[in-house]
């Protein structure tokens, strides 16, 4: 250093390439917002909440098209045929709607509310009923009265069968194979299909297959769908949130081809969103032990639930604004364990078998949840890596959280549910078997961050008490000033 140089210290005068490396990512980051994500989102805010419905049931409409052309899955292009009318439709009266409204609003004579109203309900109304109930209403009866196998997919008859099972007092898990031997050999159903990959909860949804009751009303696709209406519902109607992002949540759970194409092809997945929303609504509300219990119930289905259980603990509030993670832990252990417990305690080697070795690829059957997505790429091309490849990503992708849980813990249900999305997004592209369908969770999340943004949060309990007190005391000095009473309550 010459003599005219000015002294920095050493720790001051390289930045350290971790944060060097975060911030050229942050700068990546800004720039791609700014230049893709960025004028769409503006231009979408300019437009009335009917033109954005527009731009969703068309949007809608191109997923269903594509989906006849390139789905390698027959069940998925039926769905598509019978999907991308009444989505463009849905658009059509959409688009008509804005169109009016804002001619209307130009000769100064704007449409009613109410009006406005009716007509995006008709658009939603063509979209539910012919996306997503009429679709599920038709492969429900194709499914009785000819091959079962074409019209569902194999998820479902998994659930049927593990519900009967239970129903009859057996255990739903079962040793298939041993070191690549199978054990069970049988020629009624492909052998992936003997392995239950669910935990426990699951098996509600099949109780009713083993009953006397009208074949068609017994499927699990109607559990599904009443469940997941139900409880996203009542998520909903409990939140405080503009009027317009409850309704996109709503859209995204029901009609919107996120939610229209697995409940009536599968469907398995949905009862877990809604649960998981419901979570997020307690959290938000600042309810920690409820939203426990509903996130338990999640996590009592499938394990794609657990990523959000664990993140909420770091952001769960009780009413007075104090830290209660124990509270949501509470909570999701007291449905957890009662549920998952004996069934794992009663034959560890089946349980440890159906629901991690499977999924993971692990086991002496390949799983047909393979998408051609870079993790089941990479352990195709080297098949000798497959366990160690595993080892990795666990371990690796469980370091990364933890340091980012160090360094940017989230603060808010909608912190939790946007980390708990991008988790889940490079969890399901790096895992060895997975499926395409799968990236409806983080999709979900990422919407349900959106909403929870602008949510209302109860103020704690002691600030709420001063104020009401303050408030009550501003309204006695009001009253006495009006009725003439010079004596006012601060006094009395």
């Amino acid at each position: 250093m010459s003599a005219g140089s000015p002294s920095v210290p050493g720790a001051l005068q390289a930045e350290p390439a971790s944060r060097a490396g975060a911030g050229v990512g942050r700068q990546v980051w800004a720039a791609f917002r700014r230049i893709l994500l960025d004028p769409p989102a503006a231009w979408l805010r300019r437009q009335s909440p009917a033109g954005r419905d527009a731009v969703l049931y068309a949007l809608a409409a191109t997923f269903a098209g594509l989906t006849i052309v390139v789905a390698g899955i027959a069940l998925y292009r039926a769905w598509g045929e019978m999907a991308v009318g009444p989505y463009a439709g849905a658009a059509v009266v959409a688009f008509g709607t804005s169109w009016w409204q804002r001619r209307r609003q130009r000769a100064g004579a704007p449409p009613s509310r109410r009006v406005i109203v009716g007509l995006r309900l008709g658009a939603f109304g063509i979209a539910l009923i012919g996306a997503t109930l009429a679709p599920l209403t038709m492969e429900v009866i194709w499914r009785s009265e000819g091959n079962a196998a074409a019209h569902v997919q194999p998820e479902v008859l998994v659930v049927e069968r593990a519900g009967v099972r239970v129903a009859a007092g057996q255990d739903p898990y079962r040793v298939i194979d041993r070191n690549g031997h199978i054990l069970i050999h049988q020629s009624a159903e492909p052998v992936y299909e003997l392995y239950y990959p669910y935990l426990p909860g699951m098996v509600i949804f099949g109780f009713s297959s083993g009953s006397k009751v009208e074949a068609q009303l017994t499927d699990a696709r109607i559990q599904f769908l009443i469940v997941t209406f139900a409880v996203a519902a009542f998520a909903l109607w409990r939140l405080k949130a503009p009027a317009d992002r409850r309704v996109r949540s709503w859209q995204v759970l029901t009609a919107l081809p996120t939610a229209a194409l697995p409940l009536a092809t599968g469907g398995d997945d949905m009862p877990v969103v809604a649960l998981m929303l419901l979570g997020l609504v307690g959290l938000q509300r600042r309810r920690p032990y409820l939203a426990g219990l509903a996130l338990g119930a999640a996590s009592s289905l499938k394990f794609t639930a657990w990523p959000l259980a664990f993140l909420a603990l770091w952001a769960a509030l009780d009413r007075g604004g104090r830290r209660a993670a124990a509270w949501t832990a509470a909570g999701i252990v007291t449905v957890v364990v009662p549920v998952v417990v004996p069934f794992a305690a009663s034959n560890p080697s089946a349980f440890v078998d159906n629901v991690i070795r499977f999924p993971l690829g692990l086991a002496g059957v390949a799983s047909p949840a393979a998408s051609p997505l870079p993790g089941h790429l990479i352990v195709s091309a080297f098949p000798g890596i497959h366990h160690i490849y595993v080892a990795v990503l666990v371990v690796g992708g469980a370091a990364a959280l933890l340091i980012h849980l160090v360094r940017h813990p989230p603060r808010s249900a909608a912190d939790v549910a946007v980390l708990t999305g991008w988790a889940m997004t490079v969890a399901i592209l790096l895992a060895p078997a997975t499926r395409v369908g799968y990236l409806l969770y983080p999709v979900d999340l990422f919407v349900f961050g959106w909403m929870l943004r602008r949510a209302h949060v109860p103020e704690p309990a002691g600030q709420a008490d001063v104020e009401t007190s303050n408030k009550r005391r501003l309204n006695g000095v009001v009253a006495a000033a009006v009725i003439g009473d010079t004596t006012t309550p601060a006094s009395q």
